[in-house]
């Protein structure tokens, strides 16, 4: 299989699985859990597949031109690091698809959970094998934003909603931070290519912006691994179904970030500040992790504490500059990942089976769950490191290097102790979880009676559990050529020799080890008293509980803080909000102007022409009179407002911009009648000053508003004066003009430049305005309009009647709306055509999507203004707003991803002739489907607004009294009961 095809399909075909599962039924469990297995073990085998070329010490690359000329590329690369933790994500993931089709209950939404399940393994898959960091950040965000459904699944209870908000707002804000750091690196290096940023590990450690860069990234990288002080995210995570703990724990999330740390070690490590950072960081948390999973009484806390105690192990050896310790690091990743996803599995059986999780409760289940009870004996003892299992081989690797670790500050000293202590610790919480759940008396009072899970159910384990034991006895045949070929990858060719036999003869190690195990006994036995004690919490550190500290920020910051802001910067009343976003504009562009100086440039100005001086005097004493009036003549104002705007369109003829004339001639249109729907439902005009009382408009108020506006618009003015009289225009389109026919396929440059040319920055403006006309469709949705707002007008009554009548029955029109509502009937198809024919020339001549969307949405608003609301809407079964936008984004960003198919930059347009019989040859240029995606986009954002804005008159208990009143006395008024 090609490498690119291999590589794109490991990314696609997750993603493309969670489209299918969640497309699925709600009840479609088993194709749901068949489509995930099926997609993981295909994904898996394609990681297999990759085997023999990346154990040659070939790197498997493909890359597709996105922007060049800012760096950036969608770019795909699999060495031997990235191939061992793909195979972890897709392996782990195989077996927790399986777990979890017999772990989910009958009535769960179990294909929205393999939705969730297949994105993020999509998501976590983009972090191992980017070959670009601007990329690799993307993906670090999606892991973010997956695991915030996953942990939230079940979102009706208190405690999944509170951990997945946590996870998320850490997790993500970390995010964040490693965006700006990789933005840092790359302008160390020169370029966000992997490749690059690996090979210039001098550059960058010398560079003045390394700390900065070192600093942010761990930020990232030590939020999403919940290390010190960010660990407390992760406990509160439990509340998620098993099979995702399984899954977040051993391969995936926390893992992405001990990934990058070692994924970046020849580029940054090898500092004091690493060093210090590093190590420091996962020293504390290694420590504090095991010392707090000991007091846990919930099977799924003590492991996630266990977790991090064991994330902490292995960031503290990445942070020694040491390459066996990043070895022993490697190892430990693979090991931890069997040992830590078996017990959550059989934590989560033992839930499942006994209905709770609490070990105060749980006893003696060794002899109702005996095969479970031993796989859970045998993978606890793997992570309490005991010979013979892999936990013991890279517990017994760090100790040495524990042993042998150079450092600054003298903290190296500790560290052999501080190994001991922290060893010491894993062995008293393996012990508490195995004795404290399995042996003892018989349990009772258990919510369900105790048995073996289901055969399949169980498989995972058994599976996980061989592979502790076959690591532990066989290391160098079983797991030897993998771990050689990642560190390879990351060493290359400075690998140093290390040994992965199960005896080394009697060392410092061992005798650590020894020292550890013993220690962990005897630490266990003393704590019996506490544990068996009514106390909640570990001794010492009840106080600073992290979730509280966490949630007390997180009140200062979105209530007094935020509060104490808002009630500096914002008011109950729209016009103090926009005379400070205006103020904050003018000082914005003042600013820079003072800095960098402004002055008209060396060409003259061009003769004033006395008709268009006519045409801006009457288009500015508009604006003038809108200002002076909105106070409290809205309808005068948005009148005057319009004829501004139309001012402006003539302007744009005048200059020979007939698409621009197009294009403003339509928005006053739509936009006029938009603000005429929402003008009803604004309340009467008070005069009241701040944010309740009488407001006396004096004259001060007025010339202070007077001259932020002309101040505001002054500025602008004279910006665009000293721009337009600097650079002749004809040189400013030279460079269009030449290139829209031959590269674009059309002589209209406007629409070449907008859709071809500048196409990344329209497809960016489409999005923006999908959002804003959902924003707008919920706000409306929620929206109780004032108790003194407008009245409908009589004339409008017959009109509300038909609204309001009784679904399936005959709406009737009042005669004085029987020839308009006939006119408008039949220049809906004109203006269809119209819209039609504008779309189609759009490329050559003055036209394009955006214009042909509007005239499509003008000709729906006039069925809504003569119609109503019910009868439109009844008539025009197309008229799915939301259906409209999204088809709209999909043709315009699937026109830009079908330029990566064939080699080209994202968005490059195609151009070429083809043959017709009869029409002959025609060109085509495949920039129209992209310009039929900002049609579709227009009409469905526009037309999404304007139902929200039509919605009201029908909304029964947001009818006013005086037009339910009118409706009763004719015989046809009735409360809708609905929303809607």
């Amino acid at each position: 299989m090609p490498e690119t095809v291999l590589l794109l399909t490991l990314i696609v075909l997750p993603f493309a699985g969670a489209v299918a599962a969640g497309l699925m039924p709600t009840h479609a469990r088993n194709a749901a859990g068949a489509l995930a297995g099926a997609v993981a073990l295909f994904c898996l085998l394609l990681v297999w597949v990759a085997y023999p070329t990346v154990s040659a010490g070939d790197v498997l690359r493909a890359e597709w031109a996105w922007m060049p000329a800012l760096g950036l590329n969608f770019s795909l690369r699999m060495d031997g690091f990235a191939w061992l933790f793909a195979g972890l994500v897709m392996g782990i993931g195989a077996l927790v698809v399986l777990y979890a089709r017999y772990y989910m209950a009958e009535d769960d939404p179990v294909p929205r959970f393999f939705a969730f399940l297949l994105a993020f393994m999509g998501a976590m898959t983009g972090v191992v094998i980017s070959g670009n960091l601007v990329q690799l950040a993307f993906f670090w965000e999606l892991t973010s934003l997956f695991s915030f459904l996953l942990i939230g699944y079940w979102h009706h209870t208190t405690a999944a909603r509170e951990g997945a908000r946590m996870a998320l707002t850490v997790t993500a804000t970390g995010g964040l931070a490693l965006f700006a750091g990789v933005l840092v690196l790359g302008h160390i290096v020169g370029t966000y290519e992997l490749d690059a940023v690996l090979a210039a590990g001098d550059r960058i450690r010398e560079h003045p912006l390394y700390l900065l860069a070192l600093i942010l990234i761990l930020l990232g990288a030590l939020t999403k691994s919940a290390q010190f002080p960010f660990q407390f995210w992760l406990p509160n995570a439990m509340a998620a179904p098993t099979p995702v703990s399984a899954y977040l724990h051993s391969a995936t999330l926390v893992k992405a970030g001990v990934f990058l740390l070692a994924r970046l070690w020849p580029a940054m490590a090898g500092t004091d500040a690493w060093f210090l950072l590093v190590g420091g960081a996962g020293l504390v948390t290694m420590l504090l992790g095991a010392y707090v999973a000991i007091f846990q009484n919930d099977l799924k806390g003590l492991l996630a504490y266990s977790t991090i105690s064991h994330l902490g192990l292995i960031t503290l050896l990445l942070g020694l500059d040491s390459q066996l310790a990043l070895v022993a690091a490697v190892f430990h990743i693979l090991n931890h990942a069997a040992f830590k996803a078996s017990l959550f599995m059989a934590a989560g059986i033992i839930d499942h089976e006994t209905g709770t999780r609490d070990i105060r409760r749980l006893s003696g289940l060794n002899r109702s769950m005996p095969f479970t009870g031993r796989l859970a004996l045998v993978a606890a003892a793997a992570m309490a490191g005991v010979p013979l299992l892999n936990g013991f081989i890279s517990k017994e690797m760090f100790f040495a290097e524990a042993l042998s670790a150079e450092g600054p500050l003298g903290l190296v000293k500790i560290l052999p102790f501080a190994a001991m202590l922290g060893s010491a610790f894993s062995v008293a919480y393996s012990l508490r979880f195995i004795h404290g759940a399995f042996f003892g008396p018989d349990p009772v009072d258990l919510p369900r009676t105790p048995h073996e899970p289901a055969t399949w159910m169980r498989f995972p384990v058994e599976i996980l559990v061989l592979i502790c034991l076959g690591v532990g006895v066989l290391p160098a045949a079983t797991v030897g050529p993998f771990l050689d070929l990642a560190v390879r990858s990351v060493l290359g060719n400075e690998v140093p020799y290390y040994s992965l036999s199960v005896w080394h003869g009697f060392n410092f190690p061992l005798l650590m080890s020894f020292i550890a195990l013993a220690g962990g006994v005897a630490l266990y036995l003393l704590l019996q008293g506490w544990l068996r004690s009514e106390t909640e919490g570990e001794p010492l550190l009840r106080r600073f509980e992290g979730k509280r500290i966490f949630e007390r920020a997180m009140v200062f910051l979105s209530w007094r803080l935020a509060r104490r802001l808002e009630g500096i910067a914002s008011t109950r009343r729209l016009q103090p909000q926009l005379r400070l976003i205006v103020a904050v504009a003018f000082l914005a562009g003042g600013a820079a102007v003072w800095v960098r100086g402004l002055g008209p440039g060396n060409l003259p100005p061009a003769p004033v022409d006395p008709v268009l001086a006519l045409v801006w005097a009457v288009g500015g004493t508009c604006a003038l009179g809108a200002a002076m009036l909105a106070k409290f003549h809205r309808l005068a104002a948005l009148i005057l407002v319009g004829g501004a705007g139309l001012a402006v369109c003539v302007t744009f003829v005048w200059f020979s911009a007939p698409d621009l004339a197009l294009t403003q001639l339509t928005v006053e249109v739509v936009t006029t009648v938009l603000l005429l729907l929402g003008l009803r439902w604004l309340p009467k005009r008070v005069e009241v000053p701040g944010d309740g009382g009488p407001e006396v408009l004096t004259r001060a108020r007025r010339l202070r508003d007077l001259g932020l506006a002309v101040s505001a618009g002054g500025g602008l003015a004279a910006l665009s004066y000293a721009v337009m009289t600097r650079t002749p225009p004809e040189l400013l389109a030279r460079d269009f003009l030449a290139r829209a026919y031959t590269e674009g396929g059309g002589t209209n440059v406007v629409n070449v430049t907008l859709v071809d040319f500048r196409a990344f920055d329209t497809l960016g403006e489409i999005f923006v305005v999908a959002a804003v006309a959902l924003a707008t469709y919920a706000l409306l949705r929620r929206f109780r309009p004032a108790a003194d707002s407008v009245e409908p007008p009589v004339q409008q009554q017959d009109q509300l009647s038909a609204d309001l009548a009784e679904p399936g029955t005959e709406r009737p029109v009042a005669d004085w709306l029987l020839v308009p509502f006939t006119l408008t009937r039949l220049i809906f198809p004109v203006m269809a055509l119209v819209a039609a024919f504008l779309l189609l020339r759009g490329h050559d001549l003055p036209g394009g999507g955006f214009s042909a969307g509007m005239v499509v949405a003008i000709a729906v608003i006039l069925q809504y203004m003569i119609g109503g609301t019910a009868w439109t809407e009844d008539r025009l079964a197309w008229l799915r707003p939301r259906v409209w936008i999204g088809a709209g984004l999909l043709l315009a960003s699937g026109t830009g991803l079908a330029a990566l198919g064939f080699g080209r930059p994202f968005l490059t347009s195609y151009f070429g002739y083809i043959n017709l019989p009869v029409i002959g040859e025609m060109p085509t240029a495949s920039a129209l489907i992209f310009d039929i995606g900002v049609f579709a986009l227009v009409v469905g954002a526009t037309l999404l607004m304007l139902v929200a804005l039509a919605h009201q008159s029908v909304r029964g208990r947001r009818a006013t009294s005086r037009a339910l009143a009118s409706l009763a006395k004719a015989g046809r008024a009735r409360i809708l009961a609905g929303d809607d």
